[in-house]
């Protein structure tokens, strides 16, 4: 669970002292900084002297004060902890009384460990978009600069940010390697921005996008006259580059041909346009990134085994966003933040729990679509999860539906965050399949019914076995 969002401050607050410990030892072992109280009343005077929780857990039959009252309390106090209310009465009044005081959720006596554990997960991430939004509606407080947009608490992040620390004022070439639609720009824009090149020019090139029979012109620029349609001279990245950084994305998809070339400017430091005698001296910085594996594809005769030596003197991996979901709530916030207009409208706690909950094929550049998509759908001043894609909501609805055997070999309990993805997964597989059941074996049609782009999905595909031939009708 540590691994999902991270270390959570928790205050519980709770009369009995052995359910105060029996909270204290789960939510302790799971990674969490836990206090535990009999008596609200300090906890209420740090709170107006400035203190705060992640999430607050509270009994509501507290004597002297009810924890209805507490939870009045801190939300006048403008508390950002969510409040999970524990209850030995189960009846329906009971429960709609601690969610209108503003209660993240409640549980009533008895509960088991791990609905204790899951629940404060939910709670602990939810708190995070809350202060995350609180920031946002500060002038200045949440800008796009890359530092914001790599921020994450997640164990990969740090390590990539650290990384970037030590490479930024090394004029090294480096390959980043990733997904489509984790960023890989970014990370690219950061190293630039704090490398000793950051006052010039970064020119980036998706190589991937370019036809063949135009890509040498867009490198390397041409002399009017050079082929149909070059009524001028153009210059090409490399020369708009020059004293910068050039970012060269999804360089796995370049031709052979080309590879050759490239390499020969990176070895010698001078471009020549197409249709040119003349060579130019350059001074670049060239950044490379790729979604397929370069090893394989040197190993496969189709990326040239001198030019991926050259580019991979420093390798950074750009992870998943389904490996680093505990940076959810912060990408969250900082897209309502972009696309929400002047009071960008908040998540409820179900939406990010079906977020969460989602694999995230696209990555982050998904979930940016699927805010933009909420915000553009949604009524009042809360998302729900109606606003979301069908997909993140089919995925969570069959998530919940969905047998999942939660014990290993050993008979001892799963996990959670091994059980999720692993639930994860089986659920984007049979989601595939049915995609291309109902595309009849068509990958376009199969990735416009999923909504995403046709190389995205068929990666998925390969990443789960799944032949197209298969589903042909």
């Amino acid at each position: 669970m540590g691994e999902e969002v991270g270390r959570a401050k928790v205050m519980v607050v709770e009369d009995d002292a052995e359910v105060g410990k029996a909270v204290s030892r789960k939510l302790t072992s799971d990674g969490h900084e836990v206090e535990v109280t009999e008596d609200p009343r300090p906890v209420l005077e740090r709170l107006h002297a400035g203190a705060d929780w992640d999430v607050v857990i509270l009994d509501v039959g507290l004597p002297g004060m009810s924890g209805i009252d507490v939870l009045h309390e801190l939300k006048k106090a403008g508390s950002f902890a969510s409040v999970i209310m524990l209850t030995g009465d189960n009846s329906a009044q009971t429960a709609t009384t601690c969610m209108r005081a503003g209660a993240f959720y409640y549980l009533t006596k008895p509960f088991r460990p791990y609905e204790l554990g899951a629940m404060t997960e939910s709670a602990a991430r939810y708190s995070s978009l809350r202060r995350q939004l609180a920031a946002a509606r500060i002038p200045g407080a949440l800008d796009h600069s890359t530092d914001r947009l790599l921020v994450g608490t997640s164990a990969a992040m740090r390590k990539l940010r650290s990384a970037l620390e030590r490479l930024a004022s090394q004029d090294v070439s480096i390959l980043i390697q990733g997904e489509s639609g984790t960023g890989k720009e970014l990370v690219a824009r950061a190293l630039h921005e704090r490398g000793m090149r950051g006052a010039r020019r970064f020119v980036a090139l998706n190589c991937g996008a370019i036809p063949e029979t135009l890509i040498d012109s867009e490198l390397f620029g041409h002399a009017k006259g050079a082929f149909t349609g070059a009524t001028a001279d153009r210059p090409g990245v490399f020369v708009e580059a020059d004293g910068g950084t050039l970012f060269l994305d999804e360089i796995g998809d370049m031709p052979l041909a080309v590879q050759a070339r490239l390499l020969r400017v990176l070895q010698e430091g001078e471009v020549r346009p197409v249709g040119s005698n003349l060579e130019r001296k350059v001074d670049v910085r060239v950044i490379a990134a790729t979604h397929v594996d370069l090893a394989v594809a040197v190993e496969k005769q189709r990326f040239r085994q001198d030019l991926f030596y050259r580019l991979n003197v420093v390798v950074l991996q750009v992870p998943p966003l389904r490996e680093r979901l505990d940076d959810l709530p912060l990408l969250a916030a900082h897209f309502l933040k972009k696309h929400g207009g002047t009071k960008p409208p908040a998540l409820s706690p179900e939406a990010l729990d079906a977020m969460t909950g989602y694999g995230w094929p696209g990555n982050v550049r998904e979930l940016e679509n699927a805010i933009m998509h909420a915000v553009a759908l949604h009524h009042g001043e809360v998302i729900v999860p109606d606003s979301l894609p069908s997909a993140i909501t089919r995925s969570s609805a069959s998530s919940q539906s969905m047998p999942v055997s939660m014990a290993r070999e050993d008979g001892e309990l799963e996990p959670l965050t091994e059980a999720k993805r692993r639930a994860t997964a089986a659920f984007e597989k049979r989601y595939l399949i049915t995609a291309m059941e109902r595309a009849k074996g068509s990958v376009s049609e199969a990735a416009r019914l999923a909504g995403l782009d046709r190389t995205n999905f068929r990666r998925l595909l390969q990443r789960h076995g799944l032949e197209a031939t298969t589903f042909k009708a």
